[in-house]
């Protein structure tokens, strides 16, 4: 019988063709003669505790003149799907976490949801990394200015960033003579009222952020080391950083295996680890990337490599 594989992502007519990992997985699947079906957060509605969407089959192409078609608007329940991609870009706000309970009434009535939306609640990209403290840097998470001083004090070079966040935005590094550590500690906490997390700078930025994605618990073979652009902290792509895939190292391996078991446990099983140097700075699991450059660059089959992950599951 046909797999049917349901894709709940941003806007396919605005992605990024030779960069989107969520085309990827419709490839892949498309690949295996599994039905793929599009739809939108918005699209998502219930009725007397049903889930449903309204959804498009979609027929998907590796060209970035043409990359999509897509059938009629259709309603079906979430249950006619055996699978469920959550692939919607953060900001993790509300609106995110409401689509994760319409997910979750539907892997209640058995329908397989990647990533698990339980985990997808309760691991938050950055404080997640809490749990691997051995696998950080010194870390601190907090809205006070005063312990927030103190850190940069005792570090003298630091990272601040905020806690829903992605791809690099209102990331600062404040370093010893920064002069403007108390507005960006104030508009970063809105005075006091929000939790940021603060990180010790790491040097080893220069030799790129390396996103080292995990299947099933399992790392792929290469990172992405993403090379901060001339004058940049920052290394993610859409900050303007460069992608070069490396070889993982012992260390990434050995992180790798600490954490890797605990996302299966969690029902995790499509992961992106962000290591600088030694360590880890953030565990990705909304909609991680880099696929398609890992793929291009080391003639790999990421997405096909989950969806043989999914298929297992599946059986």
């Amino acid at each position: 019988m046909t797999k049917k594989i349901g894709v709940l992502m941003d806007p396919i007519e605005n992605i990024k063709v030779a960069k989107d990992t969520s085309l990827a997985m419709m490839l892949a699947a498309q690949r295996r003669d599994w039905q793929v079906t599009y739809f939108q957060r918005e699209d998502l509605f219930m009725r007397d505790g049903v889930p449903a969407a309204t959804m498009q089959t979609a027929k998907v192409f590796d060209n970035a003149d043409h990359w999509f078609e897509l059938g009629p608007k259709e309603d079906h329940p979430l249950t006619s799907l055996d699978c469920i991609l959550m692939r919607q870009d953060p900001p993790f706000n509300m609106d995110y976490v409401f689509a994760t309970y319409f997910l979750q009434r539907a892997a209640d009535d058995g329908v397989l949801v990647l990533n698990d939306p339980a985990a997808l609640r309760d691991i938050n990209e950055k404080m997640y990394t809490a749990w691997f403290p051995d696998c950080c840097p010194p870390t601190l998470i907090t809205s006070r200015h005063d312990k927030l001083r103190d850190f940069h004090k005792e570090h003298q070079d630091i990272i601040v960033k905020p806690l829903d966040g992605m791809g690099g935005a209102s990331i600062f590094r404040l370093r010893a003579d920064d002069p403007n550590v108390s507005v960006v500690l104030e508009t970063m906490t809105d005075f006091g009222k929000t939790q940021i997390m603060a990180q010790r700078y790491i040097p080893e930025i220069t030799e790129g952020d390396k996103r080292i994605l995990v299947v099933d618990g399992v790392p792929i073979s290469h990172a992405l080391a993403r090379m901060p652009a001339a004058g940049e902290t920052r290394g993610n792509l859409a900050a303007g950083g460069t992608g070069m895939a490396v070889p993982l190292t012992t260390r990434d391996k050995e992180i790798i295996a600490k954490i890797g078991p605990t996302l299966v446990e969690k029902g995790v099983l499509f992961a992106g680890v962000d290591v600088i140097g030694d360590w880890v700075t953030e565990i990705n699991v909304t909609s991680p990337t880099c696929a398609r450059e890992l793929d291009e660059q080391c003639g790999l089959d990421i997405g096909g490599q989950f969806m043989d992950t999914i298929a297992k599951r599946l059986k």
